[in-house]
């Protein structure tokens, strides 16, 4: 795993101040900046994940009711590699069907622990008339931090209601992060860091009351901030021509960091959505 997010905040700070953007704001852009590891093809590494494909379950398990999307060997990710409480070994299987106008918010069965040395076996699709997405394999995986969405960023240092100024100065933090940013290859897999999203921020959605987010104890905190109980972005797949319904599709599995260190993975949100 190449690791990209050393020397980015020393740049992105050299590079804002060259822009005269204020100093007190692109320290909060990088405090809220969060790890992630992404993951493409390519590579002759060791297989950090599988995409596509029928999946690996545990002997008795249910079969999925949606098509299997991924299969990440958490013994591949270095600790620390994310902010997440993730266990450090087994596999996370995701789930995910290609209908934006299907089940949002929380979905049971979107995301399942598999622990180390469990026997498994191939667990085709409920439903037969369905096929599987094509497979692959991702050997390439590389850490780097991830950055809000420039809204998303707005929305969370100053309010429901930022004005046209704040928004412009969230924007210009963003160019100039993007700038010192770094060379990223395509990738298909996200583990981590925060959400690119063609439409709506999944993390926001998940922390509105509204969806059932933000009613308990620590769903309002901002996402930024790094508490018990926030919302995270556990995965984003970028579906590609892998889902052909979907014009640049991605979806994202959304959890709060309590529910993934306790693995109440029935907890998740799912998104799916397309640009």
């Amino acid at each position: 795993m190449t690791d990209e997010s050393v020397d980015i905040p020393d740049r992105f700070r050299a590079e804002a101040a060259s822009r005269g953007l204020p100093a007190e704001e692109l320290e909060e852009w990088i405090r809220v900046a969060r790890p992630a590891v992404y993951l493409a093809e390519g590579g002759d590494g060791p297989v950090v994940a599988r995409i596509g494909g029928d999946p690996m379950l545990p002997y008795g398990a249910p079969k999925p009711s949606e098509p299997f999307v991924a299969s990440v060997d958490l013994a591949a990710l270095p600790q620390g590699a994310t902010n997440l409480p993730l266990p450090s070994d087994g596999r996370l299987l995701f789930f995910a069907g290609p209908d934006v106008h299907g089940i949002e918010g929380q979905v049971p069965d979107a995301v399942l622990y598999v622990p180390a040395g469990t026997p498994t076996a191939p667990a085709p699709l409920a439903d037969s008339r369905r096929k599987p997405y094509r497979l692959r394999e991702l050997r390439t995986s590389w850490r780097q931090l991830s950055a809000q969405m420039p809204e998303s960023f707005a929305l969370d240092r100053w309010g429901d209601f930022p004005d046209e100024e704040q928004f412009e100065l969230a924007d210009e933090l963003s160019d100039a992060w993007a700038h010192v940013g770094g060379y990223r290859p395509a990738w298909a897999f996200q583990i981590g860091g925060h959400p690119v999203s063609p439409q709506n921020d999944p993390v926001h959605n998940a922390r509105d009351p509204e969806e059932g987010g933000g009613s308990e104890e620590g769903g309002t905190a901002g996402y930024g901030g790094g508490t018990e109980g926030d919302w995270a972005l556990l995965a984003t797949w970028r579906c590609g021509d892998d889902v052909t319904e979907l014009d640049s599709g991605v979806a994202h599995w959304v959890i709060r960091q309590r529910d993934l260190a306790a693995l109440r993975l029935d907890r998740v949100h799912r998104y799916v959505e397309m640009a």
